[in-house]
């Protein structure tokens, strides 16, 4: 199976496993500005992002090539933040590709409780992030079945 790199810098230790950092945010004009902003300053790389809002806040997905910093760096700057294990997966950019991959999760049990996906380097595939209940066990899964 091949994997993504959350921070280029570092390719030869690479994992499926990546660093997931949720901001929590006002549901106020500017305030994800506010957030790119802090990372850009702070030479932090955004690989990823996905965005789920309500009427009052909304939760700011981010893959980052440094989430260690970028946690502290937010929350430094007053933004609650968490972390969360991902798992990150190159699906095929074909008819069917993701469908591959959420059947073989599927019939292991492994709950998907969302997942959103990226512009990647190849046009072969498309990046896709996964949050699901177990993460060692859907790499696991991926790995046997050599997706």
């Amino acid at each position: 199976m091949r994997r993504i790199y959350a921070d280029s810098a570092r390719k030869e230790e690479f994992s499926v496993k990546v660093k997931q950092i949720s901001v929590f945010l006002e549901n106020k004009s500017g305030r994800l500005a506010q957030v790119t902003r802090v990372l850009g300053d702070n030479g932090i790389n955004i690989r990823a992002l996905s965005i789920a809002d309500t009427t009052d806040f909304g939760i700011l997905r981010l893959i980052v090539d440094k989430p260690e910093e970028a946690n502290r760096i937010l929350r430094a700057a007053g933004f609650m933040v968490s972390e969360t294990s991902v798992i990150a997966v190159q699906v095929p950019d074909r008819p069917g590709g993701l469908a591959d991959i959420l059947a073989a999760l599927g019939l292991a049990g492994i709950n998907i409780e969302y997942l959103y996906a990226f512009i990647g380097q190849s046009s072969d595939e498309a990046q896709v992030i996964f949050r699901v209940d177990d993460c060692d066990k859907a790499i696991n899964v991926l790995q046997e079945r050599k997706m």
